[in-house]
């Protein structure tokens, strides 16, 4: 038989089951936040490393992640247990990864060059392998507790606003208290034991999220498709399954929006702390109010993706939201370069940047949301035609995704960084202003140059709500009907 069987008749998913579900991707927004916002951070301006060796080390990560991601996927889709498919894997992840984190802000002391690049690939490696244990079955879950077109937005919004919820909070909090300015430490972002705090509290959301969504969720799980045992394929018949999953036309469409995208955000995170304080001349408790913004962006998100999703077509929508989050990002260093925008010092610069970053932040985090949304839809497509069910295949592709912001984001963020001359030792030997104003004029057309790239993609996805329904229908109508063998992998 096929393994695209639909599951027992199931309630109403409830807000209390939205918000449990969605509170679990608090662990994946503080492992984001930690990568795209400190890590570069850290260990170029703290450790003392230089930006191109954290960089590389990145690179390697992102090289690992990316074979890790789909095998997770895969193992998901073909576990079989009494607590389905997903459980299992989201409560082994929970200890793993928030131990593994918090062994990232503690480098043994005297470690530098190949050593401390070795440190960083195997500890960030083990951080976001554990993170993709939980988040990609966790992620699989949401086209299982609905099938409906504008639901499955509503689902998504909830864990996009935990993720950032956590992110950003544990951002804030570590800006406000944790690298607070002392007399060692004026500037407190240099302040080891800071890092070191941040590393304790980070893990402990971690495991605590992880936990408390997967137990939340487990009622749910006798609703989930029932599937029969997978068949018996070899290496090669499993990698040409995987091919033929991947190779759906819309899904390709919406990974290369993502990628380009969520580089996009990663980059502009990883440079966050080098343009606040270089450009802007904000302090620490300036900065955490900035941090801020993140939070009232998903909090806006949060009824703005489902409604303009409704209004628009998801696609629509994430063109829209995407064309006009780039526009708004860049505004505030363009209008610096004019010697139109505020000046330093001046009571108006830092809430201008807060309407500004938040209004960028609320479209960031609703075309995310569509995007996870679309995801699921491609899921019930592709299954049509494959006669399997694959969603944590699917979304290990968006857990890759959604890593491109602190992997590929933060690479590039550390290139731009060696292009324009940011000395290694600007901890103590200071920065030139030029430096930061080549950075500015470099980080303009990136940013732009990704996101509106990443939008045109879209043009080839072609799920619609019209389109939805066509293909519940035709998996009812494919449930139903006496099949008793698995369509041929070619």
């Amino acid at each position: 038989m096929t393994d695209t069987a639909t599951p027992i008749a199931a309630p109403p998913i409830n807000y209390v089951t939205k918000l449990l579900y969605g509170v679990g991707s608090m662990a994946y927004g503080v492992k984001d936040a930690a990568f795209k916002v400190f890590l570069l951070y850290f260990y170029n301006f703290v450790i003392g490393a230089p930006a191109g060796l954290v960089g590389a080390a990145i690179l390697v990560v992102m090289i690992i992640d990316a074979i890790s991601d789909p095998i997770v996927g895969q193992i998901s889709d073909s576990l079989r247990t009494r607590w389905g498919r997903r459980h299992p894997l989201m409560y082994a992840a929970a200890l793993p990864a928030a131990g593994s984190f918090l062994l990232l802000w503690f480098p043994p002391a005297g470690l530098e060059g190949v050593g401390l690049f070795w440190y960083i690939v195997v500890v960030a490696s083990c951080v976001r392998a554990f993170i993709t244990l939980y988040e990609i079955p966790s992620s699989a879950l949401a086209p299982e507790l609905s099938s409906d077109y504008d639901e499955r937005t509503s689902i998504a919004s909830y864990r996009f606003f935990f993720g950032y919820f956590g992110g950003i909070g544990l951002a804030f909090i570590a800006l406000w208290f944790f690298l607070a300015a002392t007399p060692e430490h004026p500037h407190g972002y240099t302040n080891p034991a800071g890092y070191e705090a941040f590393g304790w509290a980070g893990a402990l959301i971690m495991i605590v999220s992880i936990l408390v969504s997967t137990l939340g969720t487990h009622n749910r799980i006798k609703y989930l498709r029932h599937l029969a045992p997978p068949k018996v394929r070899n290496p090669f018949q499993t990698l040409m399954l995987m091919r033929r999953t991947f190779s759906h036309k819309g899904f390709l469409a919406v990974l290369a929006f993502g990628i380009l995208k969520y580089t996009a955000i990663g980059m502009s995170s990883a440079l966050i702390l080098y343009f606040g304080t270089l450009l802007w001349g904000l302090g620490n408790q300036e900065m955490a109010l900035l941090a801020l913004d993140g939070f009232l962006g998903a909090f806006l998100a949060l009824l703005v993706a489902p409604w303009i999703s409704r209004r628009f077509g998801k696609r629509g929508a994430a063109f829209l939201l995407a064309v006009t989050g780039v526009l708004l990002a860049v505004s505030p260093y363009v209008l610096r370069l004019l010697g139109l925008f505020y000046a330093n010092g001046d009571p108006m610069l830092l809430p201008a940047l807060f309407v500004i970053s938040s209004l960028y932040s609320s479209c960031a985090i609703s075309s995310a949301i569509l995007v996870h949304a679309m995801i699921g839809d491609v899921a019930d497509e592709s299954a049509i035609a494959t006669g399997r069910r694959a969603e944590g295949l699917f979304y290990s592709a968006n857990s890759f995704m959604q890593k491109c912001a602190s992997g590929f984001g933060a690479m590039v963020a550390s290139i731009m960084l060696a292009i324009v001359g940011m000395p290694a030792n600007a901890r103590t030997a200071g920065v030139d202003p030029d430096v930061i104003t080549s950075l500015a004029e470099l980080y303009i057309p990136t940013m732009a140059l990704l996101f509106i790239g990443g939008a045109l993609f879209l043009k080839f996805y072609r799920i619609d709500r019209s389109n939805h329904e066509s293909n519940l229908a035709a998996l009812e109508a494919q449930n139903a009907a006496p099949v008793d063998v698995e369509p041929v992998v070619k």
